[in-house]
C-alpha cells in the first residue's frame, strides 16, 4: 500500500469508521444489531430452559460442549477497511470482569416442535441478549430454526481477550430467516467412496454454515457401493466390502443430518451412469457396457468418461428392477425427494442395444428423444404409484440437445447445471421448479487438470496462445469445466438475472456439486471447504446489502475467518489466503477501492 493511501486510512480508523465486533458470523444473518454497553460474560455453566424437545436439548448440549472446548477467537476482525493505525492506543484493563451480569441460561421458546424436517419449513429465529440480562432468549417457529439460532450463537460467543472468560462483545438482537428452502451441497461417493466419518464431517461443516440439503450421489457406472436387500448382488460391483453402505449406515448418516437439520436427497443416476450393480442383476438392463467408451473417435463415443453404460429404456425388465430399488431405496431415505438423475445420455450407446434396435424399427418416425420420451411416460408414473417422493431430475432430460423428452411432469424439479442463466431461464419459463447447481459458478471438482490418461494432447512443449485451446488445463474429464472455481466466483453469481419475478419464484435454492473422480477421504473436505460456504451465505441472506450493492468484499473477512472457525471445528479446510491477509484485514484486496464490485 502505497503511503499515502495509508495515511487516508489511518485517519479512517483513528476518527472511529472500524469500530466494529470482532466477530462476523456467516452466513450473514438477515438483520443484526449491535448495542454498545460492553461484554456480557458467560456463567461457567449456561442451563437449557423453555421447549421440551430431545433433539433441541441435545444440539444444545453439543452447542454449548463445543463454545466451551474452543473458546473461540475470531482470526479476522470484523473491519470496514484496512487498520493501519500509526499511533496505537493501549487498550484499557478491565478490572471489574467478576460474574456480575452473567448469563447462565438459554431460554428456548418454539411454537411447533412437530414441524417436519421438509421442503419449505419454517427456519426462522431471533436471538437476543439484552444488556443486563443473565439469559439468552430464543424463539422460533420449529426446531429447525432454533437450531440455527445456536449455530449463530456458537460463533457470536468468544473469549474475552483481557480475561479470557467466555463473553458475547455487546448485547444484541438478530432476526433471521432464509432466502431460499434449499442450500446444500452434492457429494459423489461411486467414482470413489467416501467414508460415514467423512461424511459426518461435511454435515458437520454444512451445520455450522446453515445449510439444511445433502444431495447424495450415491451410485455411477464405475461403482454401486449401496446395499440393496432385493439384490444383494449389486454390491459385488462396489470397490470392495469395505467400501459399501449398510442400511445402517444410511440411517446413521440420515440420523446425524436431521440433529443438525439437514435433509438427506439420494440419487441413483439412471438411464444414464448405469452400469454397476445392474449389470450383476441381468445384464440386458445395461446397453453398451461392453463398449470402448470411443473418446478418442468421437462420432462413435458411448459415454462422457469411463465406463459407459445406460440402463435400456425398450427393455421391460428397466421398469421392473427401478422401481424396485426406488421403492426400497426411499422407504429408507425418508425425505420427500427422491434423484433418479437424468444426464448425459449418448444416443449411440444404444446402438449396442437389441431391443432398442427393435423399437426404432417398429416404427420409422421414432427417434432417440421418443426412446427417452417413453421412458419418461412409463417410469414417472411408475414410482409415485410405487412411493410417492417428489422426484429431482438433471436437466438434460429435458433440455440436451443430444436426446431429450418434450414432455416432463411440471412437478418434476429440475437441476440445473449446463448454460448458466440461458437454462435456468428456459426451465423457469417452462414453469418447473429449480435447483441451480450452474457447473460454470458452483462446481467444485472443475480446474484440477483432466483426470483420464494416455492423453496425447498435453504432448506438448509450450503453452498455446489465447485462440488455442490450452489442453494443459482444459483436456478431456476432470478439467472439463476449468478453471478453478474460486469463492468469489461462487458469490458473486446473479442466478435470478434475467428472470421476471414468476420465474423467480420458481429457484428453489442453490447445491454445489463436487464430483469425485479426483476426490476421496483424503480432500474432500479441503475441496467443500471453505468455498461451499459462499454459497451458503449467497442462499441464506444473498451477496447485496441493503442498498443493493454486492457485499464481496465485506464476506471477504467473514469467510477467511470461518476457514478458521471450521478448521477449530475439526473440519480439514483449505487456507485461501497467506495468513497475513487474516492478520490485516483488506490488505490483500485487488482493488482499494472498496465498491468495485457492482
Amino acid at each position: 500500500m502505497h503511503f499515502a493511501q495509508a495515511v487516508a486510512v489511518a485517519a479512517l480508523v483513528l476518527s472511529g469508521v472500524s469500530d466494529a465486533v470482532a466477530v462476523n458470523p456467516l452466513p450473514a444473518p438477515r438483520s443484526i444489531s449491535w448495542g454498545k454497553s460492553g461484554p456480557l460474560y458467560l456463567a461457567p455453566f449456561v442451563r437449557y430452559s423453555g421447549t421440551r424437545d430431545q433433539n433441541l436439548q441435545e444440539a444444545w448440549r453439543r452447542t454449548f460442549n463445543t463454545i466451551v472446548k474452543l473458546r473461540w477467537t475470531p482470526a479476522v476482525p470484523d473491519v470496514p477497511f484496512p487498520t493501519f493505525d500509526p499511533f496505537p492506543t493501549p487498550k484499557a484493563k478491565r478490572d471489574d470482569i467478576g460474574y456480575r451480569n452473567s448469563i447462565g441460561q438459554v431460554n428456548v421458546k418454539v411454537e411447533d416442535t412437530k414441524a417436519k424436517l421438509s421442503h419449505g419449513v419454517d427456519e426462522s429465529y431471533t436471538l437476543e441478549i439484552k444488556d443486563g440480562s443473565s439469559s439468552i432468549d430464543i424463539t422460533a417457529k420449529t426446531v429447525w430454526g432454533a437450531l440455527h439460532a445456536f449455530t449463530t450463537l456458537q460463533q457470536i460467543v468468544i473469549a474475552d481477550e483481557q480475561s479470557g472468560r467466555l463473553s458475547v462483545e455487546h448485547p444484541v438482537m438478530i432476526k433471521d430467516q432464509p432466502l431460499y428452502p434449499i442450500r446444500g451441497i452434492m457429494v459423489d461417493s461411486a467414482r470413489n467412496f467416501i467414508s460415514v466419518d467423512k461424511i459426518k464431517e461435511q454435515l458437520d461443516a454444512m451445520s455450522l454454515s446453515k445449510m439444511n440439503v445433502l444431495h447424495w450421489h450415491l451410485t455411477d457406472t464405475q461403482s454401486w457401493p449401496i446395499e440393496i436387500k432385493k439384490y444383494p448382488q449389486m454390491t459385488k460391483d462396489a470397490y470392495s466390502r469395505r467400501m459399501t453402505y449398510t442400511h445402517g449406515d444410511v440411517k446413521d448418516v440420515i440420523g446425524y443430518a436431521r440433529a443438525r437439520g439437514i435433509r438427506v436427497i439420494p440419487e441413483t443416476d439412471t438411464p444414464g451412469h448405469s452400469s454397476s450393480g445392474w449389470k450383476q442383476i441381468d445384464p440386458d438392463l445395461v446397453s453398451c457396457a461392453n463398449s470402448w467408451w470411443s473418446n478418442d473417435d468421437w462420432p462413435k463415443h458411448t459415454g462422457v468418461e469411463p465406463n459407459p453404460g445406460q440402463l435400456d429404456p425398450a427393455y421391460d425388465k428397466t421398469y421392473e428392477v427401478i422401481e424396485n430399488i426406488y421403492g426400497e431405496l426411499s422407504d429408507l431415505f425418508e425425505d420427500e425427494m427422491y434423484h433418479i438423475g437424468g444426464d448425459e445420455l449418448q444416443p449411440n450407446c444404444y446402438n449396442f442395444s437389441s431391443h432398442v434396435t427393435k423399437w426404432l424399427a417398429e416404427d420409422a418416425s421414432r427417434t432417440f428423444n421418443d426412446l427417452l420420451q417413453s421412458y419418461v411416460d412409463r417410469l414417472f408414473p411408475a414410482l409415485k404409484k410405487r412411493n410417492d417422493r417428489r422426484l429431482i431430475a438433471w436437466e438434460d432430460i429435458f433440455t440436451s440437445e443430444q436426446m431429450h423428452a418434450k414432455k416432463v411432469p411440471k412437478d418434476t424439479i429440475m437441476q440445473s447445471w449446463n448454460k448458466g442463466l440461458e437454462n435456468l431461464k428456459l426451465l423457469t419459463s417452462n414453469g418447473f421448479d429449480v435447483i441451480v447447481s450452474s457447473a460454470d459458478f458452483f462446481y467444485l471438482d472443475c480446474g484440477n487438470g483432466g483426470w483420464v490418461t494416455n492423453d496425447p494432447r498435453y504432448n506438448i512443449m509450450e503453452n498455446p496462445d489465447s485462440k488455442t485451446p490450452n489442453f494443459n488445463y482444459l483436456g478431456d474429464g476432470g478439467s472439463w469445466c476449468a478453471p478453478y472455481k474460486t469463492w468469489q466466483r461462487i458469490y458473486d453469481y446473479d442466478f435470478t438475472d434475467g428472470l421476471n419475478d414468476e420465474e423467480k419464484k420458481h429457484i428453489l435454492g442453490g447445491i454445489s456439486p463436487l464430483w469425485s473422480e479426483q476426490v476421496d477421504d483424503v480432500i474432500i473436505s479441503s475441496k467443500f471447504w471453505p468455498r461451499a460456504a459462499a454459497l451458503a451465505e449467497l442462499f441464506w441472506s444473498g451477496n447485496k446489502d441493503d442498498k443493493g450493492q454486492k457485499r464481496t468484499t465485506q464476506m471477504s473477512n467473514r469467510i477467511l475467518n470461518f476457514r478458521e472457525y471450521l478448521v477449530a471445528n475439526g473440519v480439514g479446510a483449505a487456507p485461501l489466503q497467506p495468513r497475513y491477509c487474516l492478520q490485516h484485514p483488506h490488505h490483500c484486496d485487488l482493488f482499494l477501492n472498496q465498491t468495485a464490485i457492482v
